[in-house]
């Protein structure tokens, strides 16, 4: 099964129980809205960690509506990130979300050994796109957010991440695509090697759940019709459900192109700490956000 259109995550994440939603930081604009529209619109439980009255003065300039969400009080960027923190890891919130603080000072808390949110997994972004020329298929992208170069083992943890979270949004058996510029092993382009390796470590079983090919061009990844004149016999090939980049500057352009130049719809959440991270941009539409938090909700059911 592929998934279509990004609107089922809108549908789960309002069955059974809502999610509480803890934004580190809510003091700009983009977030505070994300947030509040979420909120009222049955997504989740919105819990806003910072400055009462930095948030009230937006809420009114913006037209926001603040009632019905929890706010939790502290003025300083740093405590308020480490209080969110905190929430998640006691079981107070379901879901971590950035707001306007530093990614740097987020994460410090989330990796606390003592109280964040550390399981042993690597981190890593994972980016849901939906595309309407091809029939509004949705893709996985990834790492497009967090790991700069991964090595071997690290793009294995990412595959790892990836698969899990399609899984619980009810692909049993996710194609995995490694892309890189051609679609043949060249000993002088090393993600094309690492492409190779990883198919070998999925068909020996050191990766599970999933089928991974590669490497591929991003053509014959996601088009039947590329991959066939190409030659290429591939259960992945043309099929492919997660995109994985080989380095953050591919994954980063290409979700950029996706995102503004497209203008496709997309969710994005990080992965691999013990409850998922809701982390947009400030550029980012909307219904981006939007679907960011279902996503992260429906996840962190």
């Amino acid at each position: 099964m592929s998934l279509k259109k990004l609107d089922f995550l809108f549908e789960k994440c309002k069955e059974g129980c809502h999610v509480n939603l803890a934004v580190a930081c809510p003091h700009g604009t983009d977030a505070l809205g994300a947030v509040c529209r979420a909120h009222h619109d049955g997504l989740v439980n919105g819990i806003l960690v910072g400055d009462p009255e930095r948030m009230k003065r937006m809420a009114d300039e913006q037209g926001y509506d603040l009632s019905g969400l929890e706010i939790v009080e502290e003025k300083n960027d740093y405590i308020a990130a480490e209080r969110a923190v905190r929430m998640v890891s006691a079981g107070e919130a379901d879901l971590l979300m950035k707001g306007l603080v530093k990614t740097a000072a987020l994460l410090k808390a989330v990796l606390n050994k003592e109280w964040g949110m550390r399981t042993g997994s690597l981190l890593s972004h994972l980016l849901l796109f939906e595309v309407p020329l091809l029939d509004y298929r949705v893709f996985g992208l990834a790492d497009a957010g967090m790991n700069i170069y991964p090595d071997l083992n690290a793009k294995a943890g990412i595959i790892d991440n990836s698969v899990e979270c399609f899984h619980k949004l009810g692909v049993e058996n996710p194609r995995v695509a490694v892309l890189a510029a051609v679609e043949a092993v060249n000993s002088d382009m090393p993600c094309t090697i690492d492409a190779a390796a990883l198919t070998q470590m999925n068909r020996r079983g050191q990766i599970k759940g999933c089928t991974v090919d590669g490497p591929f061009a991003l053509d014959n990844a996601v088009s039947f019709e590329s991959a066939r004149i190409k030659g290429i016999d591939s259960p992945v090939a043309g099929n492919a459900d997660l995109l994985l980049v080989p380095d953050i500057e591919a994954g980063n352009i290409l979700a950029k192109v996706v995102l503004y130049m497209v203008k496709a719809r997309g969710a994005g959440v990080v992965l691999g700490a013990s409850r998922p991270i809701v982390m947009t941009s400030r550029f980012d539409s909307m219904e981006t956000k939007l679907a960011s938090i279902a996503l992260g909700a429906t996840l962190a059911k």
